[in-house]
């Protein structure tokens, strides 16, 4: 068993636009129980640097001060793994067992930034040196391995040196569910295998929420369904990677949650409007935007996913203006009854999932009621359409059509007392 490191600071690295090696952009420091972040003099005398996020770290010497309620700079937090990420380090480091681990032990933040994977969502990486920048690499495994590994972790069994570093490369990507991140060729992609806690067939449930999405016209992030060792593996491409002849490029991203100013404490705190007003000032085809995030509120009542919160709404960031990344993380949630509510506010203190809720927001989108109605009479014709041809893409069996149908996708609460 690995002793648990103990950090005091960790130099941020990052990928400038157009770039395919990043360099380092300043330090993070312990400060009692804060994180503080400075730039480094080199950066702020590069020509095209750029702020890691202009809000929360404005190009400027000296240690910046956190925003009201962080502990950390947040478009720095972005980087960090989430839950999962967490668990696959504390089984790594600590080889404590399974929910035991996930529960009641907790590694430090920069515990979490120095020890996973190198290539994590967005264009941040964290070192040891500030003048030698040395990848934590993947290790090649198959989908067959890595699914296996990731099994052995959600038991908390400690995985072969292999396994280990192989599932390693995707610990520094968001979310619970259990994942790796794969190359093939000219494509990055995030893997997301079953979970033995799993009621329902919840890969294929996202799968055909995210072709159904696409269908229905929103920009989302490109899926495939896979088989590995008899069970179902969801391929989502990254986008926040882009290959060329001189290597990868990576796109620099910052959270919903960051945008708003909240910590994770804070994020029941969330909502669409305040998103929405941050669209209107802050990025590029405000208009669109606008439209593009009011539909993917109607959809997410539609499919049934309420786990809408403000990390799972992302925008890239070009060092002038923000523009919303592809949707992702479009997974309908299992649920007893029909009432539900979303993870972030939509119409005041209002997070009912109903599309009367949407509909009395629509303004705060720039959009008439009779364009917010069409935009929902859209999408309910689209998933009624094209439901069974995509469950038949799925191979999803007629259990689940029949557990899905009406309960997760177009659940009557989601349409009462909409015309």
């Amino acid at each position: 068993m690995i002793s648990k490191p103990t950090y005091t600071q960790a130099f941020v690295w990052t990928w400038l636009p157009d770039e395919t090696t990043p360099v380092v952009a300043g330090k993070l420091s312990l400060d009692g129980r804060n994180l503080l972040f400075n730039y480094g003099k080199s950066y702020l005398e590069r020509k095209n640097a750029i702020a890691i996020y202009d809000v929360e770290l404005p190009l400027k010497p000296g240690m910046q001060p956190l925003m009201a309620g962080l502990s950390m700079p947040n478009c720095i937090r972005d980087a960090a793994p989430d839950a999962w990420g967490r668990r696959v380090l504390i089984n790594r480091l600590l080889g404590l067992k399974g929910m035991d681990a996930n529960n009641t032990v907790q590694l430090d933040e920069l515990t979490y930034l120095l020890e996973s994977g190198s290539d994590r969502i967005g264009a941040l990486d964290f070192q040891y040196s500030a003048t030698e920048y040395i990848p934590r690499s993947p290790v090649n495994a198959s989908l067959e391995e890595l699914q296996d590994a990731a099994a052995l972790v959600e038991k908390g069994i400690p995985l072969t040196p292999e396994l280990d570093q192989a599932l390693h490369h995707g610990s520094s990507i968001g979310g619970a569910r259990p994942k790796a991140l794969i190359e093939d060729g000219l494509k990055k992609y995030i893997a997301k295998f079953s979970s033995s806690t799993d009621l329902f067939s919840i890969v294929k449930a996202e799968f055909i929420a995210m072709r159904l999405a696409t269908l229905t016209g929103l920009n989302v992030a490109p899926v495939s369904l896979v088989q590995a060792a008899n069970k179902d593996v969801l391929l989502i491409e990254r986008f926040d990677r882009i290959h060329s002849p001189k290597g990868w490029h990576r796109k620099a991203m910052v959270s919903a949650l960051t945008l708003l100013g909240l910590d994770e404490m804070m994020a029941r705190y969330a909502s669409y409007e305040d998103l929405a007003e941050i669209i209107r000032h802050r990025f590029r085809n405000s208009s669109a935007t606008l439209r593009e995030l009011f539909s993917r509120l109607v959809f997410n009542i539609l499919c049934g996913n309420t786990d809408d919160h403000a990390r799972n709404h992302a925008a890239f960031w070009d060092g002038e203006m923000l523009s919303l990344t592809p949707a992702y993380d479009i997974c309908p949630q299992g649920r007893t009854g029909n009432e539900a509510t979303q993870a972030m506010l939509i119409a005041g203190e209002n997070r009912m999932s109903q599309l009367i809720t949407c509909l009395d927001s629509a303004h705060h989108f720039l959009l008439s009621s009779e364009e917010a109605s069409e935009i929902i009479k859209h999408q309910i014709e689209v998933i009624e359409t094209n439901w069974t041809a995509v469950c038949d893409e799925a191979n999803l069996s007629k259990t689940d059509r029949t557990l899905f149908w009406k309960r997760q996708f177009l659940n009557p609460f989601a349409l009462e007392g909409f015309a």
